[in-house]
């Protein structure tokens, strides 16, 4: 596996890291495991003031850890400032209230007191991926290092640059080497951590099939796992939805990050009262997005993170019109050069025979249905393998909590896009995937979650 960081705009390399060695994943598991047996004796408030510490970095520095966010994966310059602003603000949720997020949990039994404590089980194997480099492990590695859980990373080998920056903030703010590693293994050395007993969870942010192969070499290992993998999202809009608000979010929801997020906007489900109208309102809207070089403040559509993801992109669009989908704005016309560009596009007619149908589009691509009520709405909605996320647009709130409730998902938005919060749970169902991160749910994860019974 190459660890290569190739700007998506113009195709360059920008630097080669070479894989690790045995010895170094071996002084990984070994300081790992130093840290893990030294926070047992550690009061979680130092811990606290240390991960303070690492967002107090990164808040300081922010140009200098989101440029590097562009040049690896190609993210908007001020979307991956954006980007930076909320891996801090998860830092600080967890270091404001982790003490509280893990006090004694009181039970009552009958002539007897019974309490649960949380407490650190080892380290914490992070797979991670490339669309979202510094959220997506402080996610993993903020709630915990409270816990005194060490984390191991394995990043996506195409922001490299990225994986060693979130490490330096975390060096720069004085918490020990083995609280967390980033180190550049490949998969045989991946599953040969998983398989050591110094490791005892692993987390993995994917796709699918990846999903599904960290999952089994933990299974084989009896290793708790926690997988948050890709998403068909719904962005449903029902008859009496405020149709700007609707299509100036659908947008956003479609078009942010490139479109290369697990709960962006997929599937839009729309109402045929408002159907035409929603559509000529995205399309518009589409049409004034700039495609360029991500740290020009012009450019309004960043290219997609790597040549190999564009070209995916297009063979799943090529494959949908052939199973009989129709464009019905853009231009379908791949797009030359060494870059990693895609023209937004908007599909309709992929039906349930169609081999794209259920595939998750990576990319800012948008797919519209029409339905005629709001029973068909959930049907569509629900005709999927996946459930991470989704939105519903309507003035009346208490409709919408009805259908939230009954679509298949681990998250709903009601008027407003799918994004995650420090302070409320984020994962998924079906093949979603399973555990929770962020909230009082997500530090619990990777916890011996200790009853103690006495009188």
């Amino acid at each position: 596996m190459a660890y290569k960081a190739i700007n998506p705009f113009n195709g360059e390399l920008i630097r080669e890291f070479p894989n690790a060695t045995d010895a170094e994943v071996e002084t990984t598991l070994k300081n790992a495991h130093e840290f893990y047996l030294e926070a047992k004796h550690q009061p979680i408030l130092e811990r606290e003031k240390m991960l303070k510490e690492v967002a107090d970095e990164m808040n300081a520095n922010i140009d200098y850890y989101a440029k590097i966010l562009s040049l690896n994966m190609g993210k908007l310059f001020n979307e991956a400032k954006q980007e930076v602003l909320r891996t801090t603000e998860f830092a600080e949720y967890y270091a404001r209230n982790g003490s509280s997020l893990l006090k004694d949990q009181p039970y009552e039994i009958p002539n007897n007191y019974a309490y649960v404590e949380y407490n650190s089980i080892g380290a914490i194997m992070a797979v991670e991926p490339w669309n979202f480099p510094y959220m997506q492990v402080m996610r993993v590695f903020a709630p915990n290092y409270i816990v005194g859980n060490p984390t191991i990373l394995k990043h996506a080998s195409i922001v490299p640059e990225a994986a060693q920056a979130f490490e330096e903030a975390i060096l720069k703010a004085g918490i020990p080497t083995g609280a967390f590693k980033n180190i550049f293994a490949d998969y045989d050395q991946v599953n040969k951590m998983i398989a050591d007993p110094r490791v005892q969870g692993v987390a993995l942010t994917g796709s699918e099939r990846a999903g599904s192969q960290i999952a089994a070499e933990s299974g084989k290992n009896l290793k708790k796992s926690t997988m948050e993998l890709g998403g068909t999202d719904v962005f449903m809009v029902l008859d009496d939805a405020d149709l700007k608000s609707a299509v100036n979010d659908a947008v956003l929801g479609r078009l942010g990050n490139a479109g290369q997020a697990c709960t962006s906007a997929k599937r839009f489900i729309v109402n045929q009262k408002l159907y035409d109208d929603f559509v000529d309102g995205i399309s518009a809207q589409f049409a004034k997005r700039t495609l360029g070089d991500p740290l020009d403040f012009k450019t309004t559509l960043a290219p997609m993170s790597s040549k190999s993801a564009q070209q995916k992109l297009q063979g799943q669009v090529n494959d949908a019109i052939s199973g009989g989908a129709e464009i019905i704005w853009g231009d379908n016309t791949p797009i030359k050069g060494p870059g990693s560009m895609f023209n937004p596009l908007i599909i309709s007619g992929i039906t349930a025979d169609n081999p794209m149908y259920d595939q998750e589009l990576f990319g800012p691509v948008a797919q519209v249905y029409k339905v005629k009520d709001d029973v068909e709405a959930v049907q569509l909605a629900n005709r999927s393998q996946y459930g991470l996320g989704g939105a519903i647009y309507s003035k009346d709130v208490e409709r919408a909590q009805n259908l939230a409730s009954h679509i298949e998902t681990g998250m709903v938005a009601i008027n407003q896009t799918m994004l995650s919060h420090a302070e409320v749970p984020f994962g998924g169902v079906k093949r979603s995937g399973y555990g929770r991160e962020l909230s009082d749910l997500g530090i619990k994860e990777f916890t011996n979650q200790k009853t103690i019974l006495y009188k």
